[in-house]
């Protein structure tokens, strides 16, 4: 088995360079071989599963054993935490749920001493934030984790000294593994080569999740990415909080994505920059959709009631976003104005996120005339608002009418009025809102599917 090297990257122009079999490192002097990538995907996948087969054999006890024998061999200790979770876990058919290594410093050696456990069981979670990966152990690792197949989702997140080895050596684990699905590189710079590397594994890659939070890559890294992705034909989920993506050329980048991308069905773009000028460029693209985007999350944007113009446009013409979430944006009343009529005219949207949105008893009123209308509304987050009385009453009265709505989210402790009858009125209002909502959940049976992307921490009435 080889180590990937140079030959598994594509060339400038998108080419595979051809692979001229085996080749040892001439440096780093790896303990850790693996063979060609025509026999990873091919021939070598029945004899690695037939290694499988034999190593499930083995108790969790004795797979703790032969990782004490293989630390002796590399001239390690035996990490404490790890020989910890093999004793208490749990191993059903060779598959345990979790193997953590967050914050342990793993060096080559380390790393190396670890491909018993790797070969032996297979993770459904494996965790290498901040696991401090040393250049040469983290390739090793992560080539391991390919050649054994050993989890369907990994974190690597918090390892900022990740460099071209250990990027080269996730890009051919992105590329080639079959089992995983869901992979989370948060708070590490995806730029330049990082960036470059990724976005050509994902041509072919079978991942559905993707987490690339807090990742630099607002202008060339969105771009190349973006540029991956319109043709990417597995991604379901793309998540890219925090990464200062702005209204201009990244809005139109994720624009573009939009109207080329059929498969991607939820969208994270919470924590960033987009605003109004964003916002009509995400709106234009999902004008476009037959298939695709289903969530769309948008918290903490800078958009305000002048953005709510563009969505205004885009929402009577919308066939597939189901989830919306503009929580902590200043839309305001005049915002829900402006959206009140498109939302009665909209017949995909079945969740909508408006938590910490500046809207007080005008917008509750506008937003109960669009629930007295809706037919298929199944959540709305009004969670750190100023609604009081007067629109929890009109919200009250739209719930006698409305069918669907089965979850309403209140603040458990509401703005409290100063009169002592309206604040009996407030607890009685927003418990017969608790009691529709309950109706309306039992009618439908979807009390156990209203608590998807937009659960938050604070307290709903239902």
């Amino acid at each position: 088995m080889t180590h990937c090297s140079d030959n598994d990257e594509q060339s400038d122009d998108g080419a595979e360079k051809p692979n001229k079999g085996p080749k040892k490192r001439s440096k780093g002097e790896k303990h850790v071989s693996f063979p060609p990538d025509e026999q990873i995907v091919s021939g070598f996948a029945e004899h690695r599963d037939t290694d499988r087969k034999v190593d499930s054999c083995l108790t969790l006890t004795e797979v703790m054993v032969a990782y004490q024998q293989s630390c002796s061999r590399h001239q390690v200790q035996p990490r404490a935490h790890i020989l910890q979770q093999l004793q208490q876990g749990v191993c059903v058919g060779g598959g345990v749920k979790c193997l953590d290594l967050q914050g342990e410093r793993l060096d080559q050696r380390s790393c190396e001493a670890l491909e018993v456990v790797l070969k032996s069981l297979h993770f459904d979670f494996i965790n290498l934030q901040a696991a401090q990966l040393e250049e040469n152990g983290a390739s090793s690792l992560l080539d391991m984790i390919l050649y054994y197949e050993s989890t369907t989702h990994l974190d690597i997140s918090d390892n900022s000294s990740m460099g071209t080895l250990c990027w080269r050596a996730l890009a051919h684990l992105i590329k080639q593994s079959v089992r995983l699905s869901r992979l989370d590189v948060c708070n590490v710079p995806v730029v330049d080569y990082p960036a470059q590397s990724l976005s050509k594994a994902l041509l072919t890659s079978r991942l559905t999740v993707l987490h690339l939070h807090n990742a630099q890559l607002s202008g060339m890294p969105l771009y190349t990415l973006v540029g991956a992705l319109k043709s990417n034909k597995a991604l379901k989920e793309l998540h890219l909080t925090n990464n200062l993506l702005n209204r201009y050329q990244d809005a139109l980048h994720l624009g573009d994505l939009l109207r080329y991308n059929t498969t991607l069905q939820t969208l994270e773009l919470s924590s960033n920059v987009v605003a109004d000028a964003g916002l009509e460029e995400l709106c234009d693209g999902l004008r476009w959709q037959t298939a695709g985007v289903r969530v769309l999350l948008l918290r903490n944007n800078q958009i305000t009631a002048n953005g709510m113009v563009h969505l205004a446009k885009a929402l009577p013409v919308l066939k597939v976003l189901q989830v919306l979430d503009l929580g902590e944006n200043l839309l305001g009343n005049e915002g829900m104005q402006v959206i009140r009529e498109p939302l009665m005219v909209n017949c995909s949207l079945l969740q909508l996120g408006l938590a910490q949105a500046n809207i007080t008893c005008e917008g509750a009123v506008a937003l109960a005339e669009f629930l007295a209308e809706s037919r298929q509304i199944q959540r709305l987050d009004l969670r750190q608002n100023e609604v009081k009385v007067g629109g929890l009453m009109a919200l009250c009265l739209a719930l006698r009418i409305n069918r669907s709505l089965a979850s309403l989210d209140l603040d458990h402790i509401p703005p409290q009025e100063q009169d002592e009858f309206l604040m009996e009125t407030q607890t009685r209002l927003q418990s017969e809102i608790t009691q529709h909502c309950l109706a309306n959940a039992s009618r439908s049976l979807l009390a156990a599917d209203i608590s998807g992307p937009l659960q938050a921490d604070s307290v709903s009435t239902t």
